[in-house]
């Protein structure tokens, strides 16, 4: 029986596929991975970490696309079913009333979220070093960039889909001008997505694969269980870094404050289009699609920096999964 744990909208195109015969994991891989290959683009080295949102009868995202010159760029998509992408060939070109934040050095790893009325787009942004790059949008062919959220060096910045309290808040990690080999999860606040502050600790560093760093994944879910948040974990290895992904569940009121979080991995890399590529060993989560009505979840992630791929969970087992595999 469906407990519509899930406090959002039905979203009865959400891509899906049912778990394969035999496989017991709650989180589950699409066969038709990777959906997004790395050459879709006449001038695309590698498409991945990218971000997707229901939009109109469809679907809308904003795409990680290095080029072949190895620039690091976003770029504007649609699709009909979420799995088959037209995306800009060039990438999106910001309208910013200050050139000061308007000329910066490099985007990537976008996220969208769906605030109010409008769709807002966060990004690590080079400005005299990564910082969260913002802009919003309301059709995803003109997109308005507004102050950066924080000081270089931050990373990972994710909105949550609804204020709090009042107040706009954005999840992140504070990190460094190069690969980062530490990071722990903050949540900050704004009443107007210019001045950030009342900066809280959510959660660090834990044994395992989630040893070296961890990071925000998708937008977070509402949940009647707390909102649900996909992270990912980063394990060093003698052959170096190693990109997990886990849950959490963070207080609805106060989301410093988690509710529990996975001990064990919910995915790792393990098939070759993850574990081979311009990064080898990486499962990046950078969006989730929810359906209220069934309570079936999409997450889209990158698969070793090169290209995009889809994996399904169901939300009642996923939570459960997560309250009893637990350790705070």
């Amino acid at each position: 029986m469906l407990k519509r744990t899930i406090l959002g909208e039905t979203l009865k195109n959400i891509p899906w596929e049912s778990r394969p015969e035999g496989c017991k994991d709650v989180v589950w891989r699409s066969e038709k991975n990777p959906i997004i290959p790395r050459d879709l683009l006449p001038n695309s080295n590698s498409i991945f970490n990218s971000a997707v949102v229901p939009y109109k009868d469809g679907f809308a995202g904003v795409f990680r696309c290095d080029d072949k010159r190895r620039e690091m760029r976003i770029h504007a998509g649609f699709s009909k079913d979420g799995i088959q992408w037209d995306i800009d060939e060039q990438p999106i070109q910001f309208v910013s009333e200050d050139d000061e934040i308007g000329n910066f050095e490099y985007a990537y790893d976008p996220r969208v979220c769906w605030i109010e009325d409008r769709y807002y787009v966060t990004w690590c942004n080079g400005y005299h070093g990564p910082t969260i790059g913002m802009a919003y949008t309301y059709d995803f062919k003109e997109f308005h960039q507004i102050e950066n959220a924080f000081l270089p060096y931050n990373r990972n910045g994710v909105l949550f889909p609804r204020k709090i309290d009042g107040k706009f808040a954005m999840l992140s990690r504070p990190s460094d001008t190069g690969h980062t080999s530490f990071g722990d999860i903050f949540v900050s606040f704004s009443k107007d997505m210019e001045y950030w502050g009342k900066h809280r600790h959510v959660m660090g560093t834990r044994g395992s694969w989630q040893s070296t760093k961890i990071g925000a994944g998708p937008v977070p879910i509402e949940t009647k269980e707390g909102w649900l948040l996909f992270y990912h974990g980063v394990l060093t290895s003698c052959n170096g870094y190693v990109y997990h992904f886990g849950a959490a569940l963070l207080d609805l009121d106060e989301p410093w404050k988690v509710i529990a979080r996975t001990e064990p991995y919910l995915l790792s890399p393990q098939k070759m289009y993850e574990c081979v590529g311009d990064v080898p060993n990486v499962v990046f989560p950078c969006a989730a699609l929810a359906d209220a009505e069934t309570g079936r979840i999409a997450i889209y992630y990158g698969g070793a920096d090169t290209v995009t791929c889809l994996a399904y969970a169901q939300v009642d087992e996923l939570i459960d999964f997560i309250k009893n595999n637990s350790r705070l």
